[in-house]
């Protein structure tokens, strides 16, 4: 059995964990065993999907397979993304200043803020009353 090499590297966003490999190819992406435009059918996700592809100028070189969970559409698109930046740059090391330069190597840690005990939300105090 022949093993083929991959690029393997995990993207993170919200609470979306991606894990990404990388296979020299014509460039088909595999999320979850189905095709990128059946799992994310906005464009515009799409499109964020293949932002790193686009930066490094390897529009159609690579093939991805990647396993996706937790969080929504907009957090797995751009789970997604980080993943495939960073094995983009494990395949090729020249890449990092681009990639760093397009902010696709920073991992966004914005998240939700938990709810505290008294209040109505995260920050939200209910309604102050005098009497």
């Amino acid at each position: 059995m022949t093993e083929e090499r991959y690029f393997y590297a995990i993207g993170k966003r919200k609470c979306a964990v991606a894990k990404v490999r990388l296979f020299p190819g014509s460039g088909t992406l595999i999320v979850n065993g189905k095709p990128l435009e059946e799992v994310l059918p906005l464009r515009t996700l799409q499109e964020t999907v293949q932002e790193p592809f686009r930066v490094a100028q390897l529009t159609n070189n690579y093939n991805a397979s990647i396993m996706v969970s937790g969080g929504g559409i907009a957090g797995q698109a751009q789970a997604i993304r980080h993943g495939i930046a960073r094995a983009l740059v494990v395949a090729d090391e020249e890449l990092r200043p681009v990639m760093r330069k397009a902010g696709l190597l920073t991992r966004d840690a914005r998240v939700k803020e938990r709810k505290k005990y008294g209040l109505k939300r995260a920050r939200k105090a209910p309604q102050y009353t005098k009497r």
